[in-house]
């Protein structure tokens, strides 16, 4: 899949993200956020077309 040059909007809560990782007693990067919301979009577009593929109109959790 080709990557946009342009940031896709972060679509995660940042601050929970850094609490899980600090939580586990580590420090996260500053791009840590970003990569995890891009992450989200990849599953969320594959989940996207399962449904468009079963012809529904309903994105469901086994389409994860």
């Amino acid at each position: 899949m080709a990557k946009s040059s342009k940031p896709k909007e972060i679509v995660v809560v940042g601050s929970k993200i850094k609490e899980v990782i600090k939580e586990a007693g580590l420090r996260s990067d500053g791009d840590l956020v970003q990569s995890v919301s891009d992450k989200v979009h990849e599953i969320l577009a594959e989940a996207i077309n399962r449904c468009k593929g079963n012809g529904r109109s309903t994105v469901r959790p086994y389409d994860l």
